[in-house]
């Protein structure tokens, strides 16, 4: 008897070979997707918003990021339609973390875009300590960047998230087959500005983007 399972990613279930399709699992295994790439060109957008004046951007990649590729070209080509020149950092260890932010430095990059990766998230409040260390303004997937002290996050709604993987969670649990739950995808995100560090790093967020925010941090 194969064991039930609710998955939470942030990837196409379907090709990773989890389910059959998103409206029909079929298989053993159902959950809940977030979005991930789509929302790349987003935060640059933001980026952008903030600091018009920086015409020359940074990316943070894990190059051992199955998504990695995907990632970086929609991020490139975001920067191009907005005129920014584009540089990409990048670290799969720990210890590499360092060494990209003083490439910053070097790269006269006015912004960096942290991309989304399970091992950044493992590693936010280094992340953003080191965004402080450097007075970088920056930008990543999780409330938490923003919490610890970076400039903004924009990702998916965490609370939503939850709320829809513990839901089907019962369901399994009470009886209901996972190949019969379709796979449900977030599409509810969430803006965080620290405006605390935005006046530290002397940067004006515009009124209309603090009035989108969904949470200022003051």
């Amino acid at each position: 008897m194969n064991l039930p399972i609710v998955f939470g990613i942030a990837a196409d279930p379907v090709k990773l070979g989890l389910v059959a399709s998103l409206n029909r699992p079929d298989g053993n295994a159902t959950g809940v997707t977030t979005l991930n790439v789509e929302l790349g060109p987003k935060r640059i957008e933001l980026l952008h918003e903030v600091l018009p004046e920086a015409t020359i951007m940074a990316v943070l990649v894990n190059p051992t990021n199955p998504s990695a590729d995907t990632l970086l070209g929609d991020l490139q080509t975001a920067a191009r339609t907005l005129g920014l020149q584009f540089h990409i950092l990048h670290a799969s260890a720990e210890r590499e973390f360092d060494k990209a932010f003083e490439s910053l430095l070097q790269l006269h990059a006015g912004a960096l875009v942290i991309t989304p990766d399970i091992f950044f998230l493992a590693h936010s409040e280094q992340l953003a300590a080191l965004t402080v260390r450097h007075r970088v303004p920056a930008i990543f997937q999780y409330r938490q960047f923003a919490a610890a002290g970076g400039l903004m996050s924009y990702g998916t709604d965490e609370a939503e998230y939850y709320r829809l993987l513990g839901i089907y969670a019962a369901r399994v649990l009470k009886g209901e087959r996972p190949g019969d739950l379709p796979v449900q995808q977030v599409t509810k995100v969430e803006l965080i500005i620290n405006l605390n560090r935005a006046k530290a790093l002397g940067i004006n967020v515009p009124l209309p983007l603090l009035a989108r925010a969904d949470e200022v941090i003051e």
